[in-house]
């Protein structure tokens, strides 16, 4: 029978319809490419719906995950496969964007191992896998992934220098933003903050589609209080930094756009989503498993990361005296949104993917789509073309050669 690669998209914190491209245009362009490469089997594009990325991440990865084995299973029903845990017709590379890659990296670390991974708090499979459990991988995992590429995924943190070089542009938007953040004091420490909001959405946030539907508790003031710890701000500076750069947008840009004023519960489960990104320990465990199931499993690991080019300004960069220099485009050779790995360790595949038109890391990482939109990245079809060599290389193998050319 004729098989076929399933390229499944997943888009990161606060993304949407809009961030492969209009229309999905970076979809559509990178199935032709690698299905023109891969003439034995059938290339299908499927782009999971958006959904709310607040609450646990542990949670959100459970859902994606029986989503996904729902649409293969109804796939393998269609194609007559007779075993397909055994003998799968479907191969699948999940393919995402920022957040998203971690999402696909904590579902092959599910599927590759029969370790169940408790709900709610602390339900991340990262927080629970270590090197003992590599002895016991599944080799018959279902849905079979054959690889994660990620485009920009910050697998091992946020590069220093997202916040540093953008506070200058983003001072007066943070002048209009102090007001709403005293407001939010209480809730990490502060003594004189307004009573947060009930809600645990920000009423001017339009319904999102429950793909992934949020817990539907929030935290109490008292309980964020103590998961702050020690006075709480520098939790809440990185959370913020980390949620804000993952937006597309400098810290103080994003806080200035109302989504937290009187909405203790939005912000709350929102930075939780996003909170692995501040645990060292679980970010590199989580790149070590990945290395192995790559080496081990021939899965596919790989991130396409940002790389600043030509489009930096001289605008000035806070230094570490604490005045401003310009060196923002004499170090733009250097200025990635992704901490990189040291080569040290096993970490997988990463390839730089410069943009010499966006002018600071979290426009290159985000805004207007600027990895996947041609007019925003004079470096799209060498993007494309890297996806889709990382894709076909992963992807020529038995299961290929053994594709018929009937369905």
């Amino acid at each position: 029978m004729k098989k076929t690669l399933l390229l499944c998209f997943i888009h990161g914190f606060k993304g949407g319809e809009s961030t492969f491209g209009h229309d999905y245009q970076f979809t559509k362009d990178l199935r032709n490419m690698v299905a023109s490469e891969l003439p034995k089997i059938d290339v299908k594009v499927l782009v999971y719906p958006k959904y709310e990325t607040r609450g646990n991440l542990g949670e959100a990865v459970s859902r994606f995950r029986d989503w996904l084995q729902e649409k293969i299973i109804d796939m393998e029903v269609e194609a007559g496969t007779q075993s397909p845990t055994v003998d799968p017709s479907i191969h699948t590379i999940l393919l995402g964007h920022s957040m998203g890659g971690i999402v696909a990296a904590e579902t092959v670390m599910v599927l590759t191992s029969d370790k169940p991974i408790p709900h709610g708090e602390g339900g991340m499979a990262s927080q629970h896998f270590d090197e003992s459990d590599m002895s016991g991988l599944n080799t018959l995992m279902f849905p079979y992934v054959q690889g994660v590429l990620a485009f920009d995924t910050p697998y091992l943190g946020i590069a220093p220098g997202v916040v540093a070089h953008g506070a200058e542009g983003h001072y007066n938007a943070f002048s209009q933003a102090s007001a709403q953040l005293s407001g939010l004091a209480g809730l990490w420490g502060g003594s004189n903050a307004a009573s947060p909001a009930s809600s645990s959405s920000s009423p001017n946030d339009p319904k999102v589609p429950a793909a992934l539907p949020a817990p539907e508790s929030t935290k109490s003031a008292e309980q964020a209080k103590k998961s702050g710890g020690g006075g709480g701000w520098g939790k809440f500076a990185t959370f913020a930094g980390a949620g804000a750069a993952l937006a597309g947008a400098g810290a103080a840009a994003y806080l200035g756009r109302g989504h937290i004023a009187g909405a203790a519960g939005w912000a709350g489960s929102h930075l939780e989503f996003v909170g692995c990104l501040a645990k060292g320990s679980e970010l590199r465990r989580r790149v070590g498993y990945m290395a192995r199931v790559s080496q081990e499993l021939n899965v596919g690991f790989a991130n396409l990361y940002t790389k600043l080019g030509t489009g930096v300004s001289s605008s000035s960069i806070w230094t570490a005296d604490g005045s401003l220099g310009g060196l923002a485009g004499q170090l733009a050779s250097q200025r990635t949104f992704c901490n990189l790995p040291s080569g040290k360790e096993p970490s997988g595949t990463w390839k730089e993917a410069v943009n010499d038109k966006a002018g600071d890391e979290a426009g290159a990482h985000m805004t207007l789509a600027a990895m996947f939109e041609p007019g925003n990245n004079p470096g799209y079809k060498k993007l494309a073309n890297n996806a889709r060599d990382l894709i076909v290389s992963w992807s020529k193998n038995d299961w290929y050669e053994s594709s018929t050319g009937e369905s």
